[in-house]
């Protein structure tokens, strides 16, 4: 079955086989993956290392002689050389025209989004996100209302999961003159895959706004120039690019927008001059007067590694595999039906691949059209080694979309009493007319493969007709990739 779907495959995406060279990089960075028997659907979480990254950086370690790079001597030097290296090449790799930005790099994407939100001078102006955002930046509206500044949030289409452009249009209108407004959206949606339209930035600074791009569900797949668009700050996560190493991020920032940010402290390696007895400091310039204490100097090199190996590969072959694999994808378990004709699968955001991205979040649906709890498709893919994500996904906004939860349901959880968990809340919501409340989340990356997909296929489909889904009464064959009853 799986050679006859393979076929039919290629037929409808002949453009696959230009991507044969990621084929040869899972073979022999990442074979790991089919040793295991691993189907690893996860990339949005966190992209995969190859073998070749790990080597390259170990074999760096062993050979050089690196020092805290706060300093002039020998191996300091030595550590900051290779820092700026780096740093160079991020900025190369992103487009940046010369002396335009500069890189600061982070503990991660996180940490990035942290800085703008306590720097940016939001005092009587106004923080503008779109629902569909990561809760690092749905964050940053407790700084902004903390420094007197009003909050909104651009709502988004059902079932699309897209960005109201009517609505954001009017509420781009109402930048606070005098003050300064930000402007902050995903280029790619973590929740649903949907990528955000990028001439946004020209449109918001064409109406008085500075923007925040979140660019670290997009760029794992996607091409991010900042010749072409230049959005004031732009925050990266380098793992979810190609894995290795974590611990590192990076906020890419204008350097006529650095000027704005006010840092609310200093520490160590910020400063070019501090005093004890004149209760005094001068900031350090640039990304220096951004980087906190000591760089992580010994990971960050193999930022450049990483780099180099998706220049080799190629981020539009990249995105050409995942975009046929989710094409695929997308089809096949739209189609999927009980034999009572119920569909068995609900997919949250675009079902085509236009201006989406490779992430498919989706629930699954008994014969009686109840929801299967999450959790449990989580355990049965588990035990299937099959590595998938559930929940919401840190992006709430996207999800109350999603789900239909109102203001009025999530006003009423946060109230109650004794607290909220995550089983709690899913009942909670069940109770408020059986809505749903999470979901379950594929996503495809770099080595993606057609087996890949079509093991996850299988494991969707042969839930066909099954009311009952535990760890004890279903189980799931590797080598055939079909779900049996009692191991038979």
């Amino acid at each position: 079955m799986e050679h006859e779907a393979y076929a039919n495959f290629l037929q409808d995406y002949p453009v696959y086989l230009e991507t044969a060279v990621l084929d040869e990089l899972r073979a022999s960075d990442y074979n790991r993956l089919d040793h295991q028997q691993h189907t690893y659907l996860d990339y949005t979480g966190a992209g995969l290392y190859g073998r070749s990254q790990v080597q390259q950086h170990t074999e760096l370690l062993n050979e050089r002689i690196l020092g805290n790079p706060h300093s002039a001597g020998l191996s300091s030097s030595a550590a900051t050389s290779l820092v700026e290296t780096t740093r160079k090449h991020v900025l190369a790799y992103f487009g940046a025209p010369e002396g335009e930005y500069t890189a600061v790099f982070t503990a991660n994407a996180s940490g990035a989004l942290k800085h703008v939100g306590e720097c940016y001078p939001f005092s009587r102006g106004r923080f503008l996100l779109t629902a569909d955002n990561h809760n690092s930046v749905n964050g940053i509206r407790e700084f902004a209302l903390a420094k007197g500044a009003s909050v909104e949030y651009a709502p988004l289409t059902v079932p699309d999961l897209r960005i109201d452009k009517d609505r954001l249009e009017t509420l781009l209108d109402h930048a606070e003159p005098g003050h300064s407004n930000l402007f902050a959206f995903p280029a790619q949606s973590n929740f649903s895959g949907v990528r955000h339209p990028l001439d946004l930035i020209g449109r918001a600074h064409d109406k008085g706004w500075d923007v925040l791009l979140d660019a670290a569900a997009f760029v794992p797949t996607n091409r991010l120039d900042l010749s072409a668009v230049q959005p004031e700050f732009v925050s990266v996560s380098f793992y979810k690019m190609f894995g290795y190493p974590t611990g590192v991020g990076c906020l890419l920032v204008r350097r006529s927008a650095m000027a704005k940010l006010k840092r609310p402290w200093f520490a160590g390696g910020t400063v070019n001059f501090a005093s004890v007895e004149g209760r005094a400091h001068i900031l350090a310039p640039g990304e220096a007067g951004f980087e906190d204490g000591t760089l992580n100097f010994l990971s960050i090199p193999a930022v450049d590694s990483g780099l180099s190996l998706i220049e080799t590969i190629g981020i539009e072959t990249i995105r050409t595999r995942v975009s046929c694999l989710t094409g695929w994808l997308l089809k096949n378990l739209m189609a999927l039906q009980h034999g009572n004709g119920r569909h068995m699968v609900r997919i949250y955001g675009p079902v085509t691949t236009a201006s989406r991205g490779g992430s498919i979040t989706m629930n699954f649906y008994d014969p009686d059209g109840h929801l299967v709890d999450y959790r449990r498709i989580e355990e049965l893919a588990s035990a299937a080694r099959i590595s998938i994500r559930t929940g919401c996904f840190c992006n709430p906004g996207a999800g109350e979309a999603a789900e239909g939860l109102t203001a009025d349901d999530m006003r009423a959880a946060a109230a109650e009493p004794a607290g909220m968990t995550l089983p709690r809340f899913l009942r909670f919501m069940q109770q408020r007319g059986g809505k749903s409340a999470g979901a379950i989340r594929a996503s495809l990356g770099i080595v993606s493969d057609f087996r890949d997909a079509y093991r996850f296929f299988r494991f969707a489909a042969d839930f066909r007709n099954q009311t009952k889904l535990t760890l004890g009464e279903v189980i799931f064959d590797v080598d055939s990739c079909r779900v049996v009853r009692d191991g038979s």
